[in-house]
């Protein structure tokens, strides 16, 4: 199924909708087509691929902390490897669960396989390996947007 990319009326992202929802908010006139497919259009519309509300939407709620889970994780780091910055695809603990660490935001990072292994149950320090960002608590807002 495809998607359409949401947009505020201020241009702030607020996510995706199904392209029949995009669709019949056209029609509704509560958003409008920002970005469209070239030569194809849906009754006098153009084929939407980022559409944005006519009004402003008061989305308090994209900036309370964002649930955790592996896919978030990964989306915070930009699915890039916390150790060297190549393509992640693993979730390494900072603080290895054997010594309690916990499944957090603090605590888990992204990480290519290379690495992940290598650093094996061993903290970044005692592994030698310097982690290139800090873990945080991202809102919904920043995983939207990355």
């Amino acid at each position: 199924m495809t998607t359409v990319t949401l947009l505020n009326a201020s241009y702030e992202p607020l996510g995706t909708v199904t392209f029949q929802h995009a669709v019949r908010m056209l029609f509704r006139e509560v958003a409008t087509v920002e970005e469209a497919h070239e030569d194809r259009m849906i009754g006098p519309h153009p084929w939407p691929r980022v559409i944005r509300l006519v009004r402003y939407v008061a989305a308090k709620w994209m900036y309370r902390p964002a649930a955790y889970s592996r896919v978030n994780v990964l989306r915070r780091d930009r699915h890039r490897c916390a150790y060297c910055g190549s393509p992640a695809t693993t979730i390494d603990h900072v603080l290895p669960q054997s010594r309690g660490g916990g499944w957090t935001w603090l605590n888990t990072v992204a990480a290519c396989g290379a690495c992940n292994g290598r650093k094996g149950s061993r903290t970044p320090a005692e592994a030698g390996m310097r982690l290139r960002l800090d873990p945080f608590v991202p809102t919904r807002a920043q995983l939207v947007a990355a």
